[in-house]
This record gives structure tokens, C-alpha cells and sequence, in this order.
């Protein structure tokens, strides 16, 4: 066994311990706001995370090796019988690194999801959402492309949404060289990866080009220049608190850009009507509850089928914590049967 799959072991046994214990370890009574109760074993790495050093306080660099090895004994790996390749893909300014997952009962027909991992355009890779991905493929039995974008501070906005853009753009027109349909492509990613997946749907509309067939919001930020409710009452909130999400704005975004520019605020957008179907969760506690929530209701008002999920003990980035968390596991399992479903209502369609 490996060592972060040691590590995960270990994780998961002190995970295992009633959930009163788990609670007295961290100090005491259950977390519970807004009439949500957070998971014990969330609230136990809450706790032992709050003893570290924040990732605020952090270089990009630290925060990066940090967040990857915290990930490692948390996340859940692509299922036995889905088949992961390395490659490469246009981005905005040359090539980036890819991840191709392919299920061992793909069919032809289903379009590729466009996949961007969450961080905050600053950290994260395609580590961050291997699991999950893998599980998506598998659910969807269609191929799943993840993206690994350039990040900041070395590359600010608007360079890891060009990515994505560029990403799936060649994706769509690439289908049938990865398995999937021709012509057509899905977009998705999770919270700053959700951003771009949103601003991208929209981009398409604009211009007129082949939109994405669905779109998968997890955890999305959606608007950088709005104040929430949620973003106070959680602002203390792990593994995302207030503070790293100003971290992350002030070093994604340069000098005197404008964070209501619809690549950076899709949530502001006036008219979402004609967008792709989409799904959007939400997590319990987190920052950013109130604008996945919001968005959702503003693509309904306008017309869009939406499916809608909070999962009210969970927290922000739990796609990656399904290794050691049985909750995230179902709500990522569920997750990939909504989008499967959705898409496969889209194909019944045509």
C-alpha cells in the first residue's frame, strides 16, 4: 500500500468512530446553522485543520503541495473499469495537460464532459478531481475530459477560463477521435471550475456556436462581485472560509479588472435564457450556498431545466473528500445519476 493510501486508511478508521466521539474530539457539540447539522466527520478535519496554519497565511507554491497532500487522504479513486489516459489539448495560449476517462462500456452516442477542478484559479490539478471524474465517466458512459488550466498568480485571469473555452472547444470538435459523439459536448467543474463552466455555456450563446449539451455546476462561484448572506454566516466555514476566498480573488484577478465581467460573474448575466440544462449543487456549509442557489433559481425563471441539490451537512470541495466521507460519496453518486439522466434525456430528444 502506498502512503497516502496508508494515510487514507488511517483517515478513515478514526473517521469510523461513533459520531458522538468524533464530535467530543473536536471540541464538543454538533455544528449546527441555518438548520443544518454538519457531518461529525467533517466537523473532526474541521477541527484539526483549524490547528494548522491557514491556507491564507500560505505562498500559492505552500498552498498548492498543502492542499494536494491534504486531498490525497481524502479523495476516492476512478473505478476499476474505467480506463485513464494522459494527453494534451489546445488552451488559450498553448497546449495543457489533459486527463481522458473512458468507461469499459462507452457508447458512441453520449457527448464528452468538459471537466475544470475547483481551487480558486490558484490551486488544484488533475489529481484534485480523479475520483470523481472517473465516477462520472462511468455513471454517464461517455468519456470524461479533465482540463488542467493554467493557474494564478502566474497566469490571471481571463487565462484559465480561456483554457477551459479553448479545451472545449476542441473537445466538441473532436468527439469521435475520444469516443463520444461527434459535433457535441458537455461542460462541468466545481466551484471556480463551476465558474468557468458557466461563463463558457454562456460564451457559446453568444457567439452561436454548438453549446454544451448540459451543464454540471458543483459548488459553483458564480459571481465575484456580489456580497451574500451565506458568505457571512459561513465565513468561518472549512475547508473554505472568508479569508480564502479574498486569497484566491487577490491573486486570480490582476489590477483593475472588473470582477462583474461576465467571465468572472456569470451570475450576473441579465438574460440566461436559451442556456443548456443544467445541474447544480450546492453544499450545506459553505461560502458560496447562496449563489449556486440563486443561479439555479435565475435558470428556471428564465426557462432553463434545472436540477437542483443542496446537501445541507456537507462543505465546499466535497467531490474531494468521497474516499473518507460516506455523505460526499453519495452525493457524488448521485450527482453523476443526475447528469447521466439529464443527458440521456437530451439524446431521447434529437
Amino acid at each position: 500500500m502506498s502512503r497516502s493510501g496508508q494515510a487514507q486508511a488511517v483517515l478513515s478508521w478514526i473517521l469510523s468512530l461513533p459520531a458522538p466521539v468524533l464530535r467530543l474530539l473536536s471540541g464538543g457539540a454538533a455544528t449546527y446553522r441555518e438548520g443544518r447539522t454538519l457531518d461529525p466527520r467533517l466537523q473532526f478535519l474541521a477541527a484539526g485543520a483549524r490547528r494548522g496554519r491557514p491556507m491564507s497565511a500560505m505562498t500559492p507554491e505552500e498552498a498548492r503541495r498543502a492542499s494536494a497532500a491534504a486531498f490525497r487522504a481524502t479523495a476516492e479513486a476512478p473505478p476499476a473499469g474505467v480506463r485513464v489516459e494522459a494527453l494534451t489539448v489546445p488552451g488559450g495560449a498553448g497546449d495543457r495537460p489533459a486527463r481522458l476517462y473512458r468507461p469499459a462500456r462507452g457508447s458512441p452516442e453520449v457527448p464528452v464532459l468538459v471537466f475544470a477542478h475547483m481551487g480558486g484559479g490558484v490551486i488544484g490539478d488533475l489529481d484534485t478531481v480523479d475520483g470523481f471524474c472517473g465516477r462520472l465517466a462511468e455513471a454517464l458512459g461517455g468519456p470524461v475530459l479533465s482540463v488542467d488550466y493554467r493557474l494564478a498568480p502566474e497566469h490571471r485571469s481571463p487565462a484559465g477560463y480561456e483554457d477551459v473555452l479553448a479545451a472545449f472547444r476542441w473537445a466538441r470538435d473532436t468527439g469521435v477521435g475520444l469516443g463520444a459523439a461527434p459535433g457535441r459536448a458537455a461542460i462541468g467543474g466545481d466551484s471556480m471550475g463551476g465558474l468557468f463552466a458557466a461563463a463558457v455555456a454562456q460564451e457559446m450563446h453568444r457567439t452561436g456556436e454548438p453549446g454544451p449539451e448540459l451543464q454540471l455546476l458543483i459548488y459553483p462561484c458564480v459571481d465575484l462581485a456580489s456580497e451574500t448572506p451565506s458568505m457571512t454566516t459561513f465565513a468561518d466555514a472549512f475547508p473554505l472560509d472568508r479569508a480564502t476566498m479574498e486569497w484566491f480573488v487577490g491573486h486570480y484577478l490582476p489590477p483593475g479588472e472588473d470582477p462583474a465581467d461576465p467571465r468572472l460573474s456569470p451570475g450576473r448575466t441579465a438574460d440566461l435564457s436559451g442556456l443548456a440544462p443544467a445541474i447544480i449543487a450546492t453544499a450545506g456549509f459553505d461560502p458560496l450556498v447562496d449563489q449556486g442557489e440563486a443561479y439555479a433559481r435565475r435558470l428556471v425563471a428564465a426557462g432553463v431545466p434545472v436540477d437542483y441539490r443542496r446537501y445541507d451537512s456537507l462543505v465546499h470541495g466535497f467531490t474531494a473528500f468521497a474516499g473518507v466521507i460516506p455523505e460526499a460519496r453519495r452525493a457524488c453518486a448521485e450527482i453523476a445519476a443526475l447528469a447521466a439522466a439529464r443527458l440521456s434525456q437530451t439524446l431521447q430528444k434529437d
